[in-house]
């Protein structure tokens, strides 16, 4: 049974369900959620060009990230689960693979977006990259 479970989460339907699968899984273990932003993601927009730009940016996406891992702490807490929150920065692979090897984590958690063809060849699979370089199992749910 695992004792420190990682869960991946953005607020999409796919890591709801992540997170519902680790409460009703683990629900005996620590459960931390983890929110990565991602300055990649970006994108090229006129506004984020400019250093105080891309600063407004990265503040407006810590925001949202906190906004999101509160609606996830509120529906574990609906389930009558405590889990820890915390925001990650950098490509979203990378977050989550150096956060479960620098916090003794031993299970993590995702969903899974289901893209296929181009639009996965393009923007990858943070799920299928994860289990490729987790150093503990990963549970992909979809």
């Amino acid at each position: 049974m695992a004792e420190h479970v990682l869960v991946g989460y953005d607020g999409s339907p796919r890591s709801e369900a992540a997170l519902d699968h680790a409460i009703d899984e683990h629900a005996d273990a620590r459960i931390t959620v983890l929110s990565v932003v991602n300055p990649l993601a970006a994108g090229y927009g006129a506004d984020v060009t400019l250093p105080s730009g891309a600063e407004q940016w990265f503040r407006n996406a810590k925001n949202e990230a906190e906004s999101l891992l509160a609606e996830a702490e509120e529906r574990a807490a609906e389930a009558g689960v405590d889990v820890e929150t915390t925001v990650g920065v950098g490509r979203p692979t990378r977050a989550i693979v150096e956060y479960a090897r620098e916090h003794d984590v031993d299970h993590i958690v995702l969903g899974s977006h289901g893209r296929t063809g181009v639009s996965r060849i393009i923007l990858g699979s943070v799920a299928e990259s994860v289990m490729r370089k987790s150093p503990v199992p990963v549970t992909v749910v979809r």
